[in-house]
């Protein structure tokens, strides 16, 4: 087979099988990507405290945070403000978000930064995807939320990279500052989002 149609044909097995590893990623994935594995150089503490912040762009100090900060961090440089949307959503609907931290009203300190928080505001804005075990269904740039057990959950974003076992990377901070690891499967998936489609 000549060498022209071959390369033809791999681009065209390629594109049938949609986002094949390695597929060029939209200028927003790209920087949401590139935004989470940035923060694993400068992460490198885990810090649940309540922290007053300010509103919208509110931040806690860049060297420490938590799992939910790698998300709203990496949104923010591609231009989405998860603090703003989230606390907009729940001032709309607050009953329809979890209510385990015996709260009367939203609070634009911690709001954000809760999963079950994040995994609602996802699900209400229509970027929730079926849970699988197959690792090429979680795409860069996708949100992926983990039950740890004992009622404590986490989440990170999957990055372009994989593992030798060909499982995508996730950046996350599950109390070590911000990581890129093989965890995918490591605890219970109970939540898929893609925010960027």
């Amino acid at each position: 087979m000549p060498k022209k149609l071959l390369v033809l044909c791999l681009f065209a097995l390629a594109a049938a099988h949609g986002f094949a590893q390695g597929a060029p990623l939209s200028p927003a994935v790209r920087t949401v990507i590139d935004s989470a594995k940035a923060q694993t150089h400068v992460t490198t503490s885990y810090d649940p405290s309540y922290v007053r912040i300010g509103y919208p762009g509110g931040d806690v100090k860049p060297e420490t945070g938590v799992c939910a900060d790698v998300i709203i961090r990496a949104f923010r440089k591609a231009g989405v403000d998860l603090q703003k949307d989230v606390h907009e959503d729940m001032a709309r609907k607050f009953k329809a978000y979890p209510q385990r931290w015996g709260l009367k009203r939203p609070d634009t300190n911690i709001d954000h930064r809760r999963v079950p928080n994040l995994m609602t505001f996802l699900r209400r804005a229509g970027k929730e995807l079926p849970i699988t075990a197959q690792a090429g269904d979680y795409l860069p740039g996708d949100i992926v939320a983990w039950d740890l057990g004992g009622g404590i959950t986490h989440i990170g974003i999957v990055s372009e990279e994989h593992s030798s076992g060909g499982r995508p990377g996730i950046v996350h901070n599950i109390g070590q500052g911000a990581r890129l690891e093989d965890v995918l499967f490591s605890w219970k998936v109970i939540g898929h989002y893609r925010y960027f489609r």
